[in-house]
C-alpha cells in the first residue's frame, strides 16, 4: 500500500532537542518553491547533510525546473546526520521532505544526486531511512520510482542496483521530460516495468534493469554491458545537453537558509563546460561542449540574485571561470555595481598567469586571503604527460604579480601517483613551492614577511571513466604514503605546509570509479556494517570495507591497481558524454610521448567527437585571452 503524502513534522519535532544542529531539519525557508496543489510530487535528495547539499548548484538547477515545470511539485531532502538518523529509527520516523515534512516514499519520484564516489553508502542510509527497498529489484507497484543523476554518473554500474534509472548528463530539461513520461505512464495505469522501459524512451536515461553484463568480447574482469534481447534499450546511452544554454536561468538559488552552510553565498554560473584538456580529468571531458553566458547575463543576475537573498558575497561559479572570454569585462561591471556596499565577488581559483592574478586582484579589492593555483605536478615532464599547459615561468610570474600585488599566501594543488611518476617529481614538487616562498620573500618588504606562507595540497590520482588515463592503474596505498613522506622530507622551508589525502579513502574512491556491478553487494555489506558518511574522515573506516569485500570475494586493491588492456571493453562503454574512444586513446598515446594537446576554445578542433556527437558546439561570447 502507497504511503500517504502527509505533514509529519510532528513526529519529527520532540526530536530537534536532543541532535546537534536541529537547524538542519526546520522547514519553511524563504524562497522554497514547492507547491501544495500539484498532483505530481518528486523529492532530491543530496546524499550528505543539509549544510553541504544546499548549496549545491546541480540541485538548484534541477529544483527550480520542475517546479517551473506545470503539475509538478519538487521538494528536497538531505541525510540525516549519525546523531537525528538514530534518533528516527528508534523513534519509528522515517526519513522526511524538508519543505513538507512528508515521508519521502510518498512521492511520486526520488532522486538521488551522485556527486562523488564516496556518497554511495549514503545513498543506502536514505533509503533505509526512508522505508524505500534498497535494491531496484525489489521495489513494488506501490514504491516511488528511484533515479540518480550528476557528476560522477559516468560510471554507474557500482550502484546501478540501487536505482531505477540514472539520468546522464545534464538535467535540467531530463528530469523534467522524465517527470512528465512517468506522470503520463502513472495515470494510464502502467505497470511498474512498463514505466521503466518508458523512461528508457526519454534521451539520456539509462534504466539498468533494461540491460545485462556479457563477458564474449575481451574485457576487464566486470564485463561489458549491453542491452537484454528484445529490451528496445539502446546500446549506448548519450548523455544530455541542455539546450540554449545562454537562455537558460542562471540564478537557480531561491533559498536562504536559516544555518549556516559550507558555501554561504550567491552562486551565479557563468559558463559550462573546460577544454583545456587535463588528461587525468574527468569534468573537463564530461562538461564539454564550451558554453559563456553573455556578460549583460551574468550582470544582471548577481544583481538580482543579492537583492533576492541579502548574501553579501557572490561567486562566480563554472569549472574554469577566468576562461570566460568576458571575464574583464564582467570583473569591471560587477565592482562597479557593487561598490561601497561591502558585497565581495569571488572566483574558484585563478589561472597559472598574470591574468589570472589580474583576475583575482580585481575580485579581492582590499580582502586579499590568498591565492589558489593548481600546477598538478611538480616537473615539466610530468605536466607535459597530463596536459597541464602551463609551466614554471609562468608559475613564477603568476606568484611574483601577487606578490607585488599584495598578497601574502599561496595554496599550490598538486596531484600524486600520476601516470609517469618518478621521485623526481615528487622532489620537484617541493622544489617549485620553495621556489615561491623565495620569490615572496625577494618581493615582500622585510616587515611583511612574516605574514608569508605557502600551501601545498596534494590529492592521490584516480582513473576515471572517459579520461585518457581511465586504462591506468592506481598507485599502490603504501607507495602513496612512502612518496607523501618523501615530499614532506624534501621541503626545506618551515614556511610551506604539506597537506595531503588520505590513501584508504582514495583506493575506495579508484575501486569505485573504475569497477563493475559486482560491488553493489560491496557498497551493501560496508553500509551493513556501519559506513555511512565516508567521506567525513572520522566516519571513514576502511577496515569494514575491506571487510565487506573479502565477503565478497574482491580484493579492494587488486581492483584500484590494475591496468586495463587498451583494446578491452570497458564497464561504462554503455552510457558516454559524447567523447570517441579513438580520441582518449590518441590522447593516452601522445601522454606517453610527452605530447601536450591545445584547448580547441583557443585554436582548432581537436577531434574529441563530443559537439558531433551530441548535436552541440562551444558557444563563446568573445575570443579568449
Amino acid at each position: 500500500m502507497r504511503v500517504a503524502y502527509e505533514n509529519r513534522f510532528a513526529e519529527i519535532e520532540p526530536l530537534l532537542a536532543k541532535v546537534e544542529k536541529p537547524s538542519r531539519y526546520l522547514n519553511h525557508e524563504w524562497g522554497i518553491r514547492s507547491h501544495a496543489d500539484a498532483d505530481y510530487r518528486a523529492c532530491l535528495i543530496y546524499p550528505d547533510t543539509y549544510e553541504v547539499g544546499l548549496p549545491n548548484q546541480g540541485i538548484a538547477i534541477l529544483y527550480a525546473a520542475l517546479n517551473r515545470a506545470a503539475g509538478i511539485s519538487c521538494e528536497r531532502g538531505y541525510i540525516p546526520w549519525v546523531d537525528m538518523a538514530d534518533a528516527m529509527r528508534a523513534a519509528h520516523v522515517p526519513l522526511l521532505s524538508l519543505e513538507g515534512a512528508a515521508p519521502v516514499a510518498s512521492f511520486d519520484i526520488v532522486g538521488f544526486h551522485i556527486p562523488h564516489e564516496m556518497a554511495a553508502t549514503n545513498f543506502l542510509e536514505g533509503l533505509d531511512l526512508a522505508g524505500i527497498p534498497l535494491m531496484a529489484e525489489d521495489r513494488g507497484e506501490d514504491d516511488p520510482i528511484v533515479v540518480a543523476g550528476g557528476p560522477s554518473v559516468y560510471n554507474p554500474e557500482p550502484y546501478a542496483a540501487f536505482f531505477d534509472a540514472l539520468l546522464i548528463g545534464e538535467g535540467e530539461e531530463s528530469i523534467v521530460e522524465v517527470c512528465e513520461r512517468h506522470r503520463e505512464l502513472r495515470d494510464a495505469g502502467a505497470s511498474r516495468a512498463e514505466i521503466l522501459r518508458g523512461l528508457a524512451e526519454v534521451p539520456g536515461t539509462y534504466v539498468p534493469s533494461l540491460y545485462e553484463v556479457s563477458h564474449e568480447e575481451l574485457c576487464t574482469r566486470w564485463g561489458y554491458t549491453v542491452p537484454k534481447p528484445g529490451s528496445g534499450a539502446p546500446e549506448v546511452v548519450y548523455k544530455r545537453v541542455a539546450t540554449n544554454f545562454g537562455e537558460t536561468d542562471p540564478l537557480s538559488q531561491s533559498i536562504v537558509p536559516y544555518t549556516e552552510l559550507v558555501h554561504d553565498r550567491l552562486s551565479v554560473e557563468v559558463l559550462r563546460g573546460c577544454a583545456r584538456g587535463c588528461r587525468f580529468c574527468q569534468a573537463g571531458i564530461t562538461y564539454r561542449p564550451v558554453r559563456e553566458r553573455s556578460a549583460d547575463q551574468v550582470v544582471s543576475s548577481v544583481v538580482q540574485g543579492l537583492a533576492r537573498t541579502g548574501y553579501d558575497e557572490v561567486s562566480l561559479t563554472s569549472l574554469s571561470t577566468t576562461d570566460h572570454s568576458a571575464c574583464k569585462e564582467i570583473l569591471s561591471r560587477l565592482n562597479r555595481r557593487l561598490e561601497g556596499t561591502g558585497i565581495s565577488v569571488s572566483v574558484p581559483s585563478q589561472r597559472l598567469d598574470a591574468f589570472g592574478v589580474e583576475m583575482a586582484l580585481a575580485v579581492a579589492g582590499e580582502k586579499k586571503g590568498g591565492l589558489t593555483f593548481a600546477p598538478e605536478a611538480g616537473s615539466q615532464r610530468l605536466r607535459d604527460i597530463i596536459n597541464k599547459n602551463v609551466t614554471e615561468e609562468d608559475l613564477e610570474r603568476a606568484v611574483r604579480a601577487g606578490f607585488e600585488a599584495g598578497w601574502h599566501r599561496v595554496k599550490l594543488y598538486f596531484m600524486m601517483g600520476l601516470p609517469g611518476e618518478t621521485d623526481e617529481d615528487i622532489v620537484a614538487i617541493a622544489e617549485l613551492a620553495d621556489r615561491v616562498l623565495e620569490i615572496g620573500r625577494e618581493v615582500l618588504p622585510k616587515g611583511q614577511r612574516g605574514g608569508l606562507s605557502v600551501s601545498v595540497s596534494v590529492a592521490v590520482f584516480i582513473p576515471k571513466a572517459w579520461t585518457p588515463f581511465q586504462w591506468c592503474a592506481q598507485l599502490d596505498d603504501d607507495e602513496v604514503r612512502r612518496r607523501q613522506q618523501l615530499l614532506i622530507h624534501s621541503v626545506r622551508n618551515k614556511q610551506v605546509r604539506v597537506h595531503y589525502h588520505d590513501a584508504a579513502t582514495s583506493l575506495i574512491e579508484a575501486v569505485l570509479s573504475r569497477g563493475g556491478r559486482d560491488l553493489a553487494p560491496v557498497i551493501m555489506g560496508a553500509w551493513r556494517r556501519g559506513q555511512r558518511f565516508d567521506a567525513w574522515t572520522e566516519h571513514f573506516d576502511l577496515a569494514r570495507w575491506e571487510e565487506a569485500a573479502r565477503a565478497c570475494g574482491i580484493d579492494l586493491r587488486e581492483v584500484a591497481h590494475e591496468t586495463f588492456p587498451l583494446e578491452a571493453r570497458l564497464p561504462w562503454e554503455h552510457t558516454s558524454p559524447g567523447v570517441s574512444r579513438g580520441f582518449l586513446e590518441r590522447e593516452w598515446r601522445r601522454s606517453l610521448e610527452g605530447k601536450t594537446t591545445a584547448d580547441c576554445t583557443r585554436e582548432s578542433c581537436t577531434g574529441c567527437g563530443v559537439c558531433p556527437t551530441l548535436d552541440a558546439q562551444n558557444e563563446l561570447m568573445g575570443v579568449r585571452v
